[in-house]
This record gives C-alpha cells, sequence and structure tokens, in this order.
C-alpha cells in the first residue's frame, strides 16, 4: 500500500509514532506543508499515484 502523509504543521511525539508503527511496512511519503510552498504539481500526482492519503493536522 502506497501512503501519503500531509503534514500541515511539525509531527509531535504522537504523530511521528502513529506514522512510523501504524504504517510500518507500507511504502510512505512526507510532505511537510509547513515547510513552505510544495511543487503542487509533483503533489498532484503523488495524491493520484497513492492508495490512501492522510493528512495531519
Amino acid at each position: 500500500m502506497k501512503n501519503l502523509h500531509l503534514l500541515r504543521s511539525e509531527p509531535d511525539e504522537m504523530v511521528r509514532a502513529f506514522i512510523d508503527e501504524g504504517y510500518r511496512g507500507e511504502e510512505n511519503r512526507e510532505v511537510p506543508l509547513y515547510e513552505g510552498e510544495p511543487d503542487y504539481d509533483d503533489l498532484v500526482r503523488e495524491l493520484f499515484a497513492s492508495d490512501r492519503v492522510i493528512s495531519w493536522w
């Protein structure tokens, strides 16, 4: 399963544990939206290529 994690703020310990432990063994990509403007063309491609998209506040 290919997961895309959209991070709206820097992940705290609990979010980091959910990502690291809860999605272990799966293909994961993180997009840190809090670090500035992402490459939106790349982001849209990743959205459609992913099986699951998880948005973290």
